[in-house]
């Protein structure tokens, strides 16, 4: 299965530099978080719009295959009294589990 994630470009070219990407969302690291936040196909967008309207510094979606992943994905509300589940990644990201990174225009 993909899940989507929208990274910082700088992030995920350190990422790559690394072999390891661990921000959960913009500004907040997995350490901190627990987790990295994803989305489902049809969830990204909002997310780019909700979360990412003011970021001016180049970003990119990663397309990320879930059966290349080392770390477990949960589907999860992303907080307390909100229905609507989302993938969520306990643990780094690997850059050979991202089949494809897509830039997005502002």
């Amino acid at each position: 299965m993909l899940i989507y994630h929208v990274a910082l470009a700088s992030e995920w070219a350190e990422a790559q530099r690394t072999g390891s990407y661990t921000t959960s969302t913009l500004g907040v690291s997995l350490e901190e978080e627990g987790f990295v936040h994803a989305s489902r196909a049809d969830q990204w967008r909002g997310v780019l719009e909700r979360f990412y309207a003011d970021v001016t510094e180049p970003l990119v979606l990663l397309e990320i295959d879930t059966d290349l992943l080392a770390s477990p994905v949960v589907e999860e509300p992303p907080a307390p009294g909100v229905e609507e589940t989302f993938p969520h990644v306990y643990g780094p990201i690997q850059p050979d589990a991202v089949v494809g990174v897509q830039p997005l225009a502002r």
